[in-house]
């Protein structure tokens, strides 16, 4: 029993590692300049595989914000359900986040489209439409999905200090990092900053956090002496 759960939980290590810097990667190539430029309007449309590329890999973030709270799961719900099952809800709401997010892109694609067909006609209509989706679909990038994902990670790093599955460390390495970004995303919520050096140095922590966490997954994985103890912790429970 403790020889197949070592060997599930080296699996699953590795794959939310991978899946971690699959997250990172793909947002990076999400970023779409063209729609944060001021000429987004007539300019989206003549870059319009750039847009659908950012569309693609914000998709593929769906898998890793969802993914690695559910993959984590069986294992730490062994210590915590609640905090667990908070993890898995607060990744479905970001991934729900996300694809909302890439629907609203794709409609400033769309308004761009029509705007190459009217020239400059009623430009003032599709200028206060195309701020609306713009500002709506920041709102959704930077405060809903950052605040729903970093949850789910503060939660699971709050059950990684308690049963120092990871070195303790990188569990509060990981938990003073999100809250910075939820702070971060706060203050962007009530225009206290944009989305500018304040708001990329107080998410830089949790973004190296990840990384280094990652890699920490794919390498040692969890503390082995920890995993089959809440194996053997979580098996006496259900007898």
């Amino acid at each position: 029993m403790l020889r197949k759960s070592t060997n599930s939980g080296k699996r699953s290590a590795v794959i939310a590692g991978v899946l971690l810097i699959a997250g990172i990667v793909a947002g990076i190539f999400s970023v779409v300049p063209v729609i944060d430029g001021a000429d987004y309007i007539a300019k989206a449309f003549t870059f319009e595989n750039q847009v659908l590329i950012g569309a693609f890999f914000q998709l593929l973030m769906v898998v890793a914000y969802v993914g690695i709270p559910i993959l984590m799961y069986p294992i730490l719900s062994r210590h915590n359900k609640g905090l667990a099952l908070g993890s898995v809800a607060f990744g479905i709401i970001a991934g729900v986040f996300i694809i909302i997010g890439v629907i609203i892109l794709l409609l400033l694609l769309t308004l761009s489209q029509e705007f190459t067909k009217v020239g400059t006609v009623d430009v003032s209509y599709f200028q206060s439409l195309g701020g609306l989706l713009q500002t709506g679909r920041d709102l959704v990038n930077h405060v809903a999905t950052t605040l729903a994902f970093v949850l789910a990670m503060l939660l699971l790093h709050c059950i990684f200090y308690q049963t120092k599955l990871v070195p303790r460390l990188l569990s509060v390495w990981g938990i003073i990092g999100s809250t910075l970004s939820i702070f971060a995303s706060l203050l962007f919520m009530i225009h206290f900053i944009g989305l500018d050096t304040t708001y990329m140095m107080l998410n830089i922590p949790i973004a190296f956090q990840q990384l280094v966490l990652a890699i920490w997954l794919i390498v040692k994985g969890f503390n082995t002496t920890v995993l089959n103890s809440l194996t053997i912790r979580a098996y006496q429970e259900e007898r």
